[in-house]
């Protein structure tokens, strides 16, 4: 049953979720604002000449631009570093102590932010969000962890997918109290971006309260006793016998196996496929665009035509919340394999779609509807598959042995596409102007048709199923009566 202990620590847990969240959406609606800032503190423009009646005056100074990207995009950076230490600290700590200790990286980064206006608020801006990135990393790979860990087995889907919800909801407020009349505007900005470590105060007080993951202490740690207390905090008083024997089991299966290297990962030929078609989705999460529809929507809305773009970026918040609920109903009914699909082919139409109006919005003036309605639905697919599913698909290619150095592996791939995009998204929309999506949507076509042609379904398979199934694209079939028998004797085992 649903304890109160445990949708305590569930919700404890998500919380580092949702500062992601807020993280990634809240440097996108005062992006005109901090521009504003940055220039007078660079002396590159006078108090009034960016701003001139809440629209923009003059072209930004080269250099603002440049802090501004690294502004949004360093973030990324920090969260790619740490992605690799998630075990370690996992390990070392454990997931409740873990979590702990990374907090007080996000109390720096964001008094970091916060007291920008008492120094060189590009400078102290730009460390504040690298810190954050670097917690961000290291909390997404945490609180996952543990709530799988901790979860019955009847509602470990609904209550993972709670880090995703807590990360659209995160963007979604960072949205709504970045408005102008909250804290959106020049005085409070900075008070804005240091609430991106406010939640981590409240985490630190409930995880004192929160049991540690009886996974952890039994297999990780040996300690029987402790585990079995820690189920009844859990579960209330009830015979663990049968969750002791589910563990050992887990831990007799993970000794078998040794641990996986990333060089052994890369290297190995036996992964090649499975690590291949891991990192292809989370470039395709990335390249899909969608981080540009996050970080600069509100700059994109302005460019289609809208007159109340932090209004229509906030839409995009709501959209983005409706459709990850929408994914959590569906994703073990419709199956990885295809939401994924649908997911890419409907963000490229809606690129397109984006295109052509924002090429014809000076001819017609009703084009700027034809743009703010393929925004939305961009989110919307995306949301459906290549939103979560590269995720939790990454740990269903792999076994026990190879999983931590594949989930690294794919955590760095993730940060670093995202930090691509986060710091080039300018300078490319400049160069290609209202072309620019089309450069998403031809490669949304070419991961669609990768999709297709090389990701498996791993939907109610075991791993040994799927690894069967790479074996046997990674191996020509047999071509004489002789090994056709062989092949029959030694059935799915490693031989064969």
């Amino acid at each position: 049953q649903l304890s109160g202990t445990l949708m305590l620590a569930v919700f404890t847990a998500v919380l580092g979720s949702f500062q992601y969240g807020y993280s990634l959406g809240v440097i996108n609606a005062p992006q005109k604002i901090i521009e504003t800032h940055y220039g007078r503190v660079l002396n590159v423009l006078p108090n009034e000449s960016l701003l001139l009646n809440g629209t923009e005056a003059q072209e930004l100074h080269p250099s603002v631009t440049m802090y501004w990207s690294l502004s949004v995009s360093i973030f990324s950076i920090g969260g790619m570093v740490s992605s690799f230490l998630v075990g370690w600290v996992a390990d070392s700590l454990g997931r409740i102590k873990g979590m702990f200790a990374v907090n007080v990286l996000a109390v720096v980064g964001g008094l970091l932010m916060g007291l920008a206006k008492m120094g060189p608020a590009h400078i102290l801006v730009i460390a504040g969000r690298a810190v954050m990135g670097f917690y961000c990393g290291l909390s997404s790979g945490l609180v996952p962890m543990y709530i799988g860990e901790i979860a019955p087995t009847a509602y470990r889907g609904a209550l993972g997918t709670l880090h995703q919800l807590a990360i659209v909801t995160g963007i979604l407020i960072s949205q709504v109290i970045g408005l102008d009349f909250i804290l959106g505007n020049d005085i409070m900005w900075p008070v804005l971006l240091g609430l991106s470590g406010a939640p981590s105060i409240l985490q630190s007080v409930l995880l004192l309260i929160c049991p540690e993951s009886p996974r952890y202490l039994y297999i990780k740690l040996g300690k029987e006793e402790e585990a079995k207390k820690t189920l009844k905090r859990f579960k209330g008083e009830y015979d663990t016998t049968k969750d002791i024997a589910e563990m050992q089991k887990e831990k007799e299966e993970a000794m078998k196996e040794s641990k996986v290297s990333l060089l052994q990962l890369i290297r190995s030929p036996s992964y090649r496929q499975p690590l291949f078609v891991a990192l292809m989705l989370h470039l395709s999460q990335q390249f899909s665009g969608i981080n540009a529809i996050f970080y600069y929507s509100t700059a994109i809305f302005t460019r289609a035509g809208v007159g109340q773009p932090v209004y229509a970026t906030i839409g995009v918040g709501v959209i983005n919340t409706i459709f990850t609920m929408v994914s959590v109903l569906i994703v073990d009914k419709a199956g990885r394999r295809n939401l994924f699909l649908i997911g890419l082919a409907g963000m490229c139409l809606c690129a397109i779609m984006m295109t052509v109006g924002l090429v014809l919005l000076s001819t017609y003036s009703w084009m700027s509807y034809v743009s703010m309605t393929a925004i939305f639905l961009f989110v919307s697919f995306f949301e459906i598959g290549p939103g979560p599913i590269p995720w939790f698909i990454v740990a269903e290619l792999f076994s026990q042995g190879p999983r931590p150095a594949a989930l690294a592996l794919a955590g760095c791939c993730n940060w670093t596409t995202n930090f691509i995009i986060g710091m080039c998204f300018p300078y490319i929309e400049a160069l290609c102007g209202s072309y620019v999506f089309i450069i998403f949507a031809i490669m949304l076509f070419g991961f669609a048709m990768f999709t297709y042609l090389r990701v498996p379904e791993t939907k109610g398979k075991t791993f040994e199923e799927i690894s069967s199934e790479f074996r046997r694209r990674r191996h020509a079939p047999p071509s004489g009566p002789k090994t056709a028998t062989e092949m029959k004797f030694l059935g799915g085992s490693t031989d064969a």
